[in-house]
């Protein structure tokens, strides 16, 4: 369910995908108008280099009429009814706008240039060349320049729009995958809880009425996994101490079984005890261990578990000395469930290239399952206070 609500909420991300700068501009007005300001200014300055001979009041008056007229302009084209899609309709409409800011335009530009009394004005900065007939005669010739650049920035504020639409979409697919992940591997972890408890159980009727009493305690050791499974449900990675813990309630209950045909030696490195990984992956592995590899065998056998940093990564290995793996057999084959999930986990958890899982028979008899997973430490502290 939490992964279907949060593919829900994905539907309203388009407003927090907006980049820092967007929410900023969305926040305050005196941010926008002083952004407007900025920007308008550091243009009116980037041209007025090559235009000297006009005049500062002039070349600064250009850009700060436009200045004054962006935000006006971000409003009429936020209000119009069309979606981005609708990209020919919008066009048509701002091509009917385009003379109506045109002519605000060149109001705002001669109203700033007699209020900075700029001297190039014809007739000198007086109010009465804002009437109609002067502004006919003195303003037509800035009309043209003036839809240029009107284009050019509802060009510049589509193509943002663009961009925001395009980063809202990556984010809304960024999400839907790991939405996706997320329920993957809650499904494949959900597949060991009943795998590990039918086998379990079948190990324990098996002696129920053998041995009542050694009945009893695989009963504990079961409820006991069981309370660990569930208080981890929902934790894909677990430190590598609580991994131990669980396997060694599982390890009781096979002893238990097994006597002195089984036995079991773990070598765990000391700076690796807290290490980060997937909760419920030795079960499997050891289970698979003594499944196929030490029951087969009337002598029984030894099943080691041995973990380790190696450079950055995380070295475990689970190997036994039975049977060793049937002729033909790759991990693609094989109808084992336990060593089919934990691969997938495992590929699934960690980035690709960063994790490998292996099986292989031993040299001198047996299998040997090897995991390398990123070493990343959980932070807990043991007993002692040495982490």
């Amino acid at each position: 369910m939490s992964s279907i609500a949060e593919v829900g909420r994905i539907a309203v991300v388009e407003d927090t995908a907006r980049s820092p700068f967007a929410r900023m501009w969305a926040r305050s007005f005196l941010v926008r108008a002083a952004a407007v300001a900025a920007g308008s200014t550091a243009l009116g300055l980037l041209f007025m280099f090559p235009m000297w001979s006009m005049g500062w009041k002039q070349d600064l008056s250009l850009w700060w009429a436009w200045g004054l007229l962006v935000p006006l302009i971000v409003m009429v084209d936020r209000r119009m009814p069309y979606t981005g899609r609708q990209f020919g309709r919008r066009a048509i409409a701002q091509a009917v706008a385009t003379p109506i800011f045109t002519v605000i335009y060149v109001h705002v530009l001669f109203a700033l240039r007699i209020a900075l009394g700029d001297p190039s004005l014809p007739g000198g900065a007086h109010w009465n060349l804002l009437e109609p007939s002067h502004m006919l005669k003195y303003g037509a010739g800035w009309f043209m320049w003036s839809c240029l650049l009107y284009w050019m920035i509802v060009g510049a504020l589509q193509a943002y729009r663009y961009y925001e639409r395009y980063m809202s979409s990556e984010l809304r697919l960024e999400r839907m995958e790991k939405s996706y992940s997320q329920a993957r591997l809650n499904a494949l972890r959900m597949q060991l809880d009943p795998h590990f408890l039918f086998n379990a159980l079948n190990t324990i009727s098996s002696h129920v009425e053998r041995d009542p009493k050694l009945t009893r305690r695989m009963i504990e050791h079961l409820g006991d996994l069981l309370r660990m499974s569930l208080e981890s449900k929902d934790r894909q990675e677990v430190p590598l101490s609580e991994e131990l813990a669980f396997l060694d309630h599982y390890l009781e209950i096979q002893r238990i079984r097994f006597g002195r045909q089984l036995a079991v030696e773990i070598q765990i490195a000391p700076e690796v005890r807290y290490a980060s990984v997937p909760s419920m992956f030795l079960q499997p592995l050891v289970e698979n261990a003594i499944r196929h590899g030490i029951s087969r065998r009337a002598s029984g056998g030894t099943v080691t578990v041995i973990a380790e940093a190696v450079d950055e990564s995380l070295s475990i290995r689970v190997m036994d000395d039975g049977v060793g793996l049937p002729p033909g057999w790759t991990p693609e084959n094989s109808p084992g469930l336990g060593l089919s999930v934990t691969r997938e986990r495992i590929a699934g958890l960690y980035p690709e290239g960063k994790s490998s899982f292996s099986v292989r028979s031993r040299e001198q008899g047996g299998t040997i399952v090897e995991i390398k997973v990123p070493l990343s430490l959980t932070g807990e502290e043991s007993d002692d206070g040495t982490a």
